[in-house]
């Protein structure tokens, strides 16, 4: 691995391919459909209390969907929020995975965010127990004495949200009248499949810049052999 902390390029594509199946496997693949929802309802969160509004609570469900309530804010921004939280989320937890200095701070900062959900934004059992899942996905892999391990499970779960802001707004061009795509449409009377492709777009994005980062790692390194 590069000094930087970026993985090499077949490492990055090695993670990206185990990311890919995990996130195609039954009951696995259930948790880390929970992170892309939780980071998804979160995003609508700061959104609306970036533009003004209240956040009553959020809920998160067994099949990875999830739902924030709030009341005021700006609705486009919150609207958009969702899908292009999660994903900026999941590439900022990757720069995070390339910091071997910050390793685990990184885990603890993510566990202590997920914390103070529940705290401020939990309301029901079944979100309680999702979020408290979540806080041990992130705190227990502390217990690792190695960063290298820690590193590598870190961008793993980062390219798997990256993944799930990928493929979830592909389900919301074949539902009538729901979704944030719908009620984006209706608010700045650009369609549904609009901003369907924006976030796929965006997501992609996201990806190409993990990329990005670690092909400039690798490029940096050979250079300097």
């Amino acid at each position: 691995m590069p000094s930087s902390g970026a993985p090499g390029r077949t490492r990055f594509l090695l993670e990206l391919f185990i990311a890919f199946m995990v996130t195609r496997l039954p009951f696995v693949s259930v948790p880390f459909k929970w992170l892309e929802s939780y980071f998804h309802e979160l995003s609508h969160g700061l959104a609306t209390i970036i533009s003004g509004g209240i956040v009553s609570h959020i809920e998160l469900f067994p099949n990875g969907a999830g739902l924030c309530f709030s009341q005021g804010g700006w609705p486009i921004l919150i609207g958009f929020a969702g899908y292009f939280g999660a994903a900026l989320w999941g590439y900022l937890i990757f720069m995070f995975a390339t910091w071997p200095k910050g390793i685990r701070l990184s885990f603890g900062l993510l566990g202590g965010v997920v914390v103070l959900t529940i705290i401020l934004w939990a309301r029901d059992l079944l979100t309680v127990a999702i979020l408290a899942s979540l806080a041990v996905l992130f705190l227990l892999p502390l217990k690792l004495k190695q960063n290298r391990f820690l590193a590598s499970g870190l961008r793993v779960m980062a390219l798997m949200i990256i993944l799930n802001a990928l493929a979830s707004p592909m389900v919301l061009l074949g539902l009538e009248g729901q979704g944030d795509a719908n009620m984006l449409a209706g608010e700045s009377w650009l369609p549904a499949w609009f901003w369907v492709f924006v976030w796929l777009a965006t997501s992609a994005f996201m990806l190409y810049l993990c990329w990005r980062r670690v092909d400039g790692a690798a490029s940096r390194l050979s250079k300097s052999k």
